[in-house]
């Protein structure tokens, strides 16, 4: 792999890619810092924490627009952009919450809507290509962008390049501008889907084009979309054949399931998989069906709608919400959503270890209650796993919600559905491996006891706002992941072998070396591995540092990725606080290592060498 300038986008020339290079330990340190030598050189960044330059763009000049009829300065005013008038109200009101009254009191929405009086806006209906940005004075950006961050909520960069496009010609306008017009008669568009449509594979077209619909549907409705992906294709030179949207979703739910495995499976006039097919799936629960699985724009949002779904089905009006727990040290952002989005806030267990799980029985047993558990399995970045078996035991005792996150185990190697009311997963991870779209993914299992409610919950207030291309790209780059985890397993391991035993590696965290090895074992897969995320602690931060700008691989954020990519992790995630890290054993100099699908001796080498590097450090004060 050719190396990567400080700033290029990762993959290199991928307009949406999802990581950015920091080739250096010093430009992690700049990155965070705001440095404008780093933060000048930033092409795009990790699509939740650097907002993409098509969504800048965007908003900029949704904003220019907006403010030329306020009599107000641009540079007083930005705008963050969100999929729908719902989402916007909820970053609205997590703003109001936190923010000064004179941010509070000067915030506006303004829902962009296709003006339905133009036939080439018509033709775009089934597509709902809604925006409703929300206009606020400067000092209400880092207000908004914690929403951004935390929930996943925000649009993608292909939506929003998709919709500038409209926006510029015309063809969405505010809502406001076009109420009180004539064209009101005319039919709206319904806006997003709700996860309520049977699933099916049934469709047909050609494998080469993109973008979908269900095809069982009316005769006008299947000329709706045919007429749709004629006019994007003459209109903005876009092949999107809007019939894949819907089988597409189906095969990346049924690949989530475990009850789809070919990598050569053909989207366009299979028949639909029947019930006794998805009935065997590697969750190994019979009863599993595709509408018990729910994508998403990312990870976090499926996170945060779970805690979502799980506040509202458990808090009757007018009484005190309960805690949820988080059991082990966690993705920096699933903590912020238990401790933000909860009045009552998060019970913190951040070794995950017998101990912690020791106290939260004392505590249940004395009269506690709480909302739900979530966890990682395993954690991020220390690997460590938590003890399913006791945990669901304790859910079945005591009546709370388990969440786990699969994303790093990937359900290729494990199955934690067995002991979860809910599983989530990172698709924008191994799942896709291309780095080049985001995705969640979210499964309720169907003999949980909050199984019913989850599903009035979703059907009532879960709006689907996964945008048709990322979820194409998605599917496309998901056919072979199940062999990819297999190539995956393996170099890692490799690696592992050239680390374990060295003179100059402190602490080696990988599931099959870990002390909670026993957990893992308890879910593996008789087919499955160790996964493919590996983190070390070197003797010191000098050689931590030698040995990362020395490494011959890709350099930045994510994980999961086809190409192997180096991170130093905490630095990254936990800047600001890096202390209380490593009161949880979390190192500030850990380096974390995403293994990709380079050959193994190859990978060998590359480790080999940055280790001799870092021993030369060593030696020469």
């Amino acid at each position: 792999m050719p190396p990567f300038e400080l700033g290029d986008p990762i993959p290199s020339e991928t307009a949406h890619a999802v990581s950015v290079s920091l080739p250096t330990w010093s430009a992690n340190v700049g990155y965070e810092e705001g440095q404008d030598w780093v933060m000048k050189r930033l092409a795009t960044g990790y699509p939740r924490f650097f907002i993409h330059r098509t969504i800048q763009a965007f908003a900029a000049d949704i904003v220019a627009t907006h403010v030329s009829t306020k009599a107000k300065r641009t540079s007083d005013i930005t705008a963050m952009l969100f999929p729908t008038p719902t989402i916007a109200s909820r970053c609205v009101d997590f703003i109001r919450s936190r923010a000064p009254v004179d941010v509070c009191s000067n915030i506006e929405v303004v829902n962009l809507v296709l003006d339905m009086s133009d036939p080439e806006a018509r033709a775009l209906e089934p597509l709902c290509p809604s925006i409703s940005a929300v206009i606020m004075p400067q000092d209400g950006f880092p207000f908004a962008k914690q929403y951004w961050q935390h929930s996943g909520d925000g649009v993608s960069s292909r939506r929003a390049e998709f919709c500038h496009g409209l926006f510029k010609d015309g063809l969405l306008r505010p809502d406001t501008e076009l109420r009180n017009a004539a064209v009101s008669a005319a039919k709206p568009c319904r806006g997003p889907k709700r996860y309520q449509r049977q699933a099916s594979l049934d469709a047909g077209g050609n494998q080469q084009t993109i973008m979908h619909s269900h095809v069982h549907r009316a005769t006008g409705e299947t000329a709706m979309i045919q007429e749709t992906s004629r006019f994007l294709e003459e209109r903005f030179g876009r092949n999107l054949d809007l019939s894949f949207v819907h089988p597409a979703k189906s095969a990346i739910k049924r690949r989530i399931a475990g009850a789809l495995r070919s990598a050569d499976h053909d989207l366009g006039g299979s028949p639909s998989l029947s019930e006794k097919q998805m009935s065997s799936n590697t969750r190994g629960i019979a009863n599993l069906r595709e509408e018990d699985i729910y994508l998403f724009p990312c990870g976090m949002n499926a996170i945060f709608h779970a805690h979502r779904a799980l506040y509202s089905i458990r808090t009757p009006p007018g009484s005190t919400p309960l805690k949820s727990v988080n059991f082990g040290f966690p993705y920096v952002d699933t903590l912020k959503i238990l401790e933000k989005f909860n009045p009552s806030g998060a019970l913190f267990y951040g070794h995950g270890s017998k101990s912690d799980l020791n106290d939260l029985e004392t505590r249940l047993e004395s009269g506690e209650r709480y909302l739900a558990l979530f966890c990682e399995f395993p954690g991020n970045p220390l690997l460590t796993c938590p003890d399913l078996v006791r945990i669901r035991e304790l859910a079945d005792k005591y009546e709370f919600a388990v969440v786990v996150d699969e994303t790093i185990g990937t359900f290729a190697n494990v199955n934690v559905l067995q002991f979860a009311d809910i599983v989530v997963s990172s698709l924008t991870k191994i799942f896709s491996g291309d780095c080049n779209v985001m995705g969640g993914g979210a499964i309720f299992n169907p003999n949980s006891r909050y199984y019913s409610a989850l599903k009035s919950f979703v059907q009532q207030q879960l709006e689907d706002t996964y945008w048709p291309e990322d979820v194409i790209f998605m599917e496309r780059n998901s056919r072979d992941f199940v062999a990819r985890i297999d190539r995956v397993n393996a170099n890692a391991e490799a690696i592992c072998r050239v680390l374990k035993d060295h003179p100059l590696v402190k602490t080696l965290y990988y599931p099959k070396y870990n002390d909670s090895r026993a957990n893992y074992e308890a879910v593996k897969l008789p087919q499955g591995g160790y996964g493919g995320l590996i983190s070390v602690v070197l003797k010191g931060k000098k050689q931590a540092v030698a040995f990362y700008d020395a490494i011959e691989t890709a350099k930045g954020p994510s994980l999961g990725t086809n190409f192997t990519l180096t991170s130093p992790y905490v630095l990254l995630a936990h800047y600001q606080e890096l202390d209380w890290a490593e009161q949880y054993g979390v190192d500030r100099n850990l380096i974390r290592i995403s293994v990709g699908l380079e050959g193994t001796d190859e990978l060998i080498n590359v480790f080999t060498r940055a280790l001799k590097v870092a021993e030369e450090q060593s030696q020469h004060p």
